[in-house]
């Protein structure tokens, strides 16, 4: 059954762009987005009290790839809030990759050498329950015009970088104008050489790959490298490959970045197809992270030697090109640590 398509449009959304309005007119209570599926009220006592720890985020794009009254859908498993999340599990905190260690200016965040990452907005344009940064503190990491200087004085007293990764929040849920201004501020930097950006707006809002983010991304000097986070291969539709071959026509390289995630996609034929799909719109595998250890989220772990097992036997189905690397992000360490 083919869910209803909710009215998003009034004359005042009129003069913004179309992802803008898309935006802002995601579903942010748990009770709509179970009438919106038919699913009935069992699940929401769950999802409400998931709901107050971090509030459901789900644009309609998104919502139009999931099946109707099917509590398992894999899609619908990322954004659902769930009363598991409530519970405390030993080893889970709030910040499992201790970035409040390594932020030496507002908004700015510097692990690894030769790169660092910026907090380009606070906002996502979805929230998936098994984020790592979902307690991170964005009041504090979300600078002006004028407090980005500091960020930016940084990156320009340090020759060894030579990589700005735009992060968030989604990055891309920044407006335009203000991103614009951001990379015309990073290429001035005679030592940077890349821009990456982590989103996932291309993938729950493919509106977002519009002409006039395209007009700022295709004409910087920087490199460009677009890392895109998707998990299920239901969750690239036709829209979906459009924006991503226009991202390719403006000269980006496209990468993915999944979450391994119990009851997602913890299952060899579900990544093979995966990563066929993602290859079929343009994008290669990068990374397959087992679950960062993030408080409220522990019912989506998968353990690593079972993790392990399922990457074994992916070779068997992929050529090498579409194999995505396991990791696990280790605070302290020099780069991502292969398992």
């Amino acid at each position: 059954m083919r869910i209803p398509t909710a009215r998003t449009d009034d004359g005042q959304d009129n003069a913004r762009p179309l992802w803008q309005r898309q935006l802002s007119h995601a579903i942010r209570d748990p009770r709509v987005l179970l009438e919106r599926l038919g699913l009935d009220d069992r699940w929401l006592a769950g999802a409400r009290q998931g709901h107050a720890l971090f509030e459901v985020r789900v644009p309609e794009a998104y919502l139009s790839r999931m099946a109707y009254n099917a509590p398992a859908d894999p899609l619908l498993r990322q954004v659902l809030p769930l009363g598991d999340e409530t519970r405390m599990f030993e080893g889970f905190v709030q910040d499992p990759l201790e970035e409040a260690e390594h932020r030496p200016a507002r908004g700015l965040i510097h692990k690894y050498r030769g790169r660092v990452l910026l907090i380009a907005s606070p906002a996502c344009a979805v929230n998936c329950r098994y984020c790592f940064r979902r307690h991170f503190p964005y009041a504090e990491n979300s600078p002006s015009r004028a407090q980005w200087q500091e960020a930016l004085d940084y990156l320009r007293q340090d020759a060894s970088i030579h990589e700005a990764i735009l992060s968030g929040g989604d990055p891309l849920a920044a407006s335009d104008r203000q991103l614009a201004w951001l990379v015309g501020e990073l290429e001035a930097i005679p030592h940077l050489k890349r821009l990456r950006i982590h989103t996932r707006l291309p993938v729950v809002i493919p509106d977002r790959i519009d002409d006039t983010l395209l007009a700022w991304l295709s004409t910087t000097r920087l490199q460009k490298v677009m890392v895109l986070h998707i998990n299920h291969a239901n969750e690239i539709d036709q829209a979906v490959i459009d924006a991503c071959k226009r991202l390719t026509r403006a000269g980006v390289t496209l990468l993915n970045q999944s979450v391994l995630l119990r009851g997602v996609n913890d299952d060899v034929p579900v990544l093979a197809a995966l990563s066929e799909r993602l290859f079929e719109a343009g994008i290669l595998p990068y990374y397959l992270h087992v679950l960062d250890p993030v408080q409220g989220a522990a019912h989506f772990d998968v353990p690593d030697d079972e993790a392990r097992a399922l990457v074994a036997q992916l070779r068997a189905h992929l050529p090498g090109f579409l194999m995505p690397r396991l990791v696990r992000e280790v605070p302290g360490e020099v780069s991502k640590t292969p398992l």
